[in-house]
């Protein structure tokens, strides 16, 4: 093993070899969006807005979080395309929206029932994504921003991000209920109170919306007039994006001629990392990628095709993004499945030459480390290219809190439901209530098949031991209540569907609410749990 003086003394060279492999600096910004701080803060608004959403518990940053490396904190499991859970083609993705169609109707899914159904692939890390010429694992964004609604090309070129930025808003599976339109999408920005879902927002969206309270605010500041196009969005979407840049690790400051920013320990990482661990070749550093597509035989082609899909290619067959290394070691999953939860895993993977499939990248060999190595190695990915900015939350990698965070599903059900005539009705009540929402839903399940129920929903919870037709009530319904009649269907199914007025005096206002349900032919009446929804 070198010793340390020796080590230091090695690397005043290997320091000169750096200086011309540029730190990160300002993102590739096309023309027709420069970065303005108005549009900026819009976009960082934007970015955590859960009400953007159809079920208003995901945000875009829901999914690309600073803090886990512009990853996912969350990881749950996909059964694949055989819809069966513990074999081979199940992968790792994000959790997302629950099925609804078209009308708001929750609709089983045949992986994933009524609750949040999964990605087929990880959510792939934003940390460098300015630099990317094509968005996704598969890169089947380009550069060229249209209007969804007018078709008129924006930005012809250069604008990946805003191009990437449009699709998950009406992706099913991320977050929008089927056939969401673009019109639905910016009505909905236009008639809701920013970041009403969200708690301790950032000093600079405060002051931001202390002086711009409404979105019609503030488009005018970032776009001189309160008009809410989707490309717009789109462009202030990917503003806050290039405001977000990890370019302040330790080794920033080493190849900018800073030797004592990294450690010894980081140092011997660093080598290790542009010769026996093969890094470098397909992410040098700098940016920590070579833009390109490489098939690292994770899965077979049969199940995920990658870019190839995209290309119609045999030789993009199996080949997915080579992702940028910056912040990495921040993240929980990695590749494009999901299949590994720690950098140490990965590097193992790397070691061992790749996958079992075909094809893989030539790139691809195996190489040895020692135990000691290994650790250098990772104490360089681990500190040497990590942001500290991104790992603290600190400006401007610092965020707002989500509801989703904070209000996991089922939170708000109290009490017990009562069953009646066989059955024990469930309600979905997981959606917020926030005001000026067109489609707040409330499901019921596990009913009476085409029975009849009421919904009552108070602003009170019932007083204990209070019934009704043997139910053990838990809203209240003889006191400023509202009851809803609604009729099952032959599944034992329904979902009321409720326009919320965007009336700010109800903002706080607590409501109670339960079903009463029964067989139609057989009233014997069964009741789900309760369910407290906070208007906001």
């Amino acid at each position: 093993m070198r010793t340390l003086t020796s080590l230091l003394a090695s690397s005043t060279a290997l320091a000169a070899s750096l200086l011309s492999q540029a730190p990160l600096g300002t993102p590739p910004t096309p023309a027709q969006n420069p970065t303005t701080p108005a549009k900026a803060v819009l976009g960082k608004i934007l970015f955590w807005e859960e009400q953007l959403s159809s079920n208003g518990r995901v945000a875009c940053g829901t999914c690309h979080l600073p803090e886990f490396g512009g990853g996912d904190s969350r990881r749950q499991r996909h059964p694949g395309a055989d819809a069966i859970l513990g074999n081979a083609d199940d992968t790792w993705g994000s959790p997302g929206v629950e099925r609804r169609d078209a009308v708001g109707q929750y609709v089983s899914d045949v992986r994933f029932g009524f609750g949040e159904q999964v990605t087929g692939r990880a959510s792939i890390s934003n940390a460098i994504a300015p630099w990317f010429p094509e968005q996704f694992w598969d890169g089947r964004v380009n550069g060229v921003l249209t209007d969804p609604e007018t078709l008129v090309v924006v930005i012809p070129s250069g604008a990946s991000l805003e191009a990437q930025s449009l699709h998950p808003m009406r992706s099913e599976v991320e977050m929008a209920r089927a056939n969401r339109s673009w019109a639905d999408i910016r009505q909905r920005v236009a008639q809701v109170q920013p970041l009403a879902l969200a708690t301790n927002l950032p000093p600079d969206v405060q002051t931001a919306l202390a002086n711009a309270p409404t979105y019609a605010a503030l488009f005018t500041a970032a776009f001189g007039d309160p008009n809410v196009t989707m490309a717009r969005i789109a462009m202030a979407l990917a503003t806050y994006q290039r405001t977000t840049v990890p370019n302040q690790t330790p080794w920033d400051l080493y190849a900018a001629g800073q030797t004592s920013a990294l450690t010894a320990s980081q140092i011997a990482g660093l080598q290790l990392y542009n010769t026996t661990a093969l890094c470098a070749a397909c992410h040098p550093l700098g940016l920590t990628t070579d833009l390109s597509y490489r098939a690292l035989g994770v899965v077979p082609t049969t199940q995920d095709p990658g870019r190839g899909g995209v290309t119609g290619l045999a030789a993009d067959m199996g080949r997915f993004k080579t992702t940028g290394v910056r912040n990495a070691s921040l993240k929980t999953t990695f590749l494009h499945n999901g299949r590994f939860t720690s950098m140490n895993a990965l590097i193992n993977f790397y070691r061992g030459g790749g996958g079992s499939f075909l094809p893989r990248d030539p790139a691809l060999q195996p190489f040895t480390l020692t135990t000691t190595e290994q650790q250098q190695l990772l104490d360089f990915l681990d500190n040497g290219l990590v942001d500290p900015r991104a790992r603290a939350a600190l400006p401007p990698f610092d965020r707002p809190t989500l509801v989703s965070e904070t209000q996991l599903v089922g939170a708000n059900l109290y009490g017990a439901a009562t069953p009646g005539g066989g059955f024990t009705p469930e309600i979905l009540a997981q959606m917020p209530a926030f005001l000026g929402n067109p489609e707040w839903s409330v499901g019921f399940v596990q009913a009476p098949p085409n029975g009849v129920g009421w919904f009552v929903l108070s602003l009170l919870p019932a007083p204990p031991g209070m019934q009704l037709a043997g139910v053990t009530l838990l809203a209240r319904p003889d006191l400023y209540a509202l009851l809803v009649p609604f009729a099952l269907d032959a599944n034992g199914r329904a979902t009321l569907v409720v326009s919320l007025p965007f009336a700010p005096d109800l903002r706080g206002v607590t409501l109670y609410g339960q079903g009463l349900l029964a067989d139609a032919s057989n009233p014997v009446w069964s009741g789900t749990r309760g369910a407290s929804f906070v208007l906001r």
